[in-house]
């Protein structure tokens, strides 16, 4: 759902700004603690150094202090300096083994001191005083990411409803005024403003698609009357003995030209529709189906040189408007077989499809690829398809039919037709 998305892609987004933000300020803070540490037991070890040379000058004390944490070495002193610590040239040194100690070696003329400072009790106070810091800083920094995703989606959710109102549309009535009703009236100007343009826009695709609708069912139905006075007149013609030769080729033509508008007319009707209320469904055989319109296709094109053959793996049954299924398969046999001057169209019903292969001229890539669209291959000698494969498309579209199209100039096309909910079972 939108919602999810938009919400799951703000939440993520935040939090890993938080992530990122936490990682600088421990990294921060870690380097900030380190720093600080060298810093102040440096400072503290030259300031005890010179601490003792100027008790030393002024009051000739050589006692050596020993604290709990800090030990000073001097030479000819008590004990002296260490061997491991006598080799050391003036200056700071770390040691973690056989404990964390900083040493300070420091001279003065050609006597030395060597102060020796346990550093654990330090990284102790510097973590314990690190830690709190640093917790106060992420418990902020995720209350404030919390606080910007609640806000965020406060300022997201009129827009999440207002695509879920749009999605709830019915294309066959839609309702304009529920996309602003589905909108807080507290929202931003910018949303009353989108949903205000949605309103708009919907009023308008649903006013052209109505007339859009109109004029194909008015033109349809106009026709009809033009043709069945045509094909009437065709067929008391065609029982005049007086008529023969190139007349009564003209004629055929009439005749045929008449079977492929009144096929027309009908899917055009079919396409008005925006929905298929009133059109019932039942278990069709797209077998019976291919082998009827592949015959009314050969007395249409009356095309004695084209041969016609249908293989049947199976019986392929469709739950379908019997017209719908008849329109499909009807306006693609007619194509194959019109535009096919010799050789061979083969109907092949496999698995869950039907398949159409002509032996016409075929067509380029190009023209394939929008062989979709009406009228851009409206040529026979390319083996046009005409509107005939915009219909098709437009039908299966409905119904969750796939189409596919294979062709090479020169060697013909194949249209196939995949039916995914369709039934099958074995031929008698």
């Amino acid at each position: 759902m939108p919602d999810h998305g938009l919400t799951r892609r703000l939440a993520r987004e935040l939090l890993r700004q938080a992530f990122y933000i936490s990682l600088a300020v421990l990294v921060s803070m870690f380097v900030a603690g380190k720093l600080i540490e060298d810093v102040l037991i440096k400072q503290a070890l030259q300031g005890e150094a010179e601490y003792y040379w100027n008790r030393a000058e002024q009051y000739g004390a050589r006692d050596l202090p020993d604290t709990q944490n800090l030990t000073i070495y001097r030479e000819g002193v008590a004990e002296g300096i260490p061997s491991d610590l006598a080799r050391l040239e003036p200056g700071f040194y770390d040691r973690k083994e056989p404990r964390d100690v900083t040493i300070y070696v420091n001279q003065r003329g050609v006597e030395r001191i060597v102060l020796v400072f346990e550093a654990e009790q330090v990284d102790e106070l510097v973590f314990l005083f690190g830690i709190i810091p640093l917790a106060i800083a992420l418990v902020v920094i995720y209350l404030s990411t919390y606080m910007a995703y609640r806000v965020s989606r406060r300022a997201v959710s009129p827009v999440v409803r207002l695509a879920h109102s749009v999605q709830a549309l019915d294309p066959a009535d839609p309702d304009p005024q529920q996309l602003l009703s589905e909108t807080d009236m507290e929202a931003d100007d910018e949303i009353r403003v989108l949903a205000n343009a949605l309103e708009d826009l919907v009023m308008r695709i649903g006013e052209f698609t109505e007339r859009e609708r109109r004029f194909t069912r008015d033109a349809s139905h106009e026709l009809r009357t033009p043709l069945t006075v045509i094909k009437m007149a065709v067929e008391r013609l065609s029982r005049d003995p007086a008529i023969t030769g190139v007349s009564a080729e003209t004629l055929q033509r009439i005749r045929s030209s008449a079977d492929d508008m009144e096929h027309l007319t009908k899917a055009f009707l079919l396409l008005a529709r925006e929905t298929d209320r009133g059109l019932a469904r039942e278990w069709i055989s797209v077998n019976d189906v291919a082998e009827t319109e592949l015959e009314r296709a050969r007395m249409i094109a009356g095309n004695d040189q084209v041969a016609t053959r249908v293989e049947q793996g199976n019986v392929l049954l469709v739950y379908a408007p019997e017209q719908i299924v008849e329109s499909v398969i009807g306006n693609l046999l007619r194509n194959a077989v019109t535009y096919t001057e010799e050789g061979e169209v083969k109907v092949t019903l496999s698995g869950d499809s039907i398949t159409i292969e002509d032996t016409g001229p075929g067509m380029e890539p190009e023209l394939v690829e929008q062989a979709f669209k009406p009228f851009v291959s409206r040529q026979r000698q390319r083996g046009g398809f005409g509107v005939g494969l915009t219909i098709v498309r437009r039908l299966t579209d409905r119904f969750g039919w796939k189409v596919e199209v294979e062709s090479q100039p020169g060697r013909g096309t194949r249209v196939i037709v995949r039916f995914p909910n369709a039934k099958t079972r074995a031929l008698p």
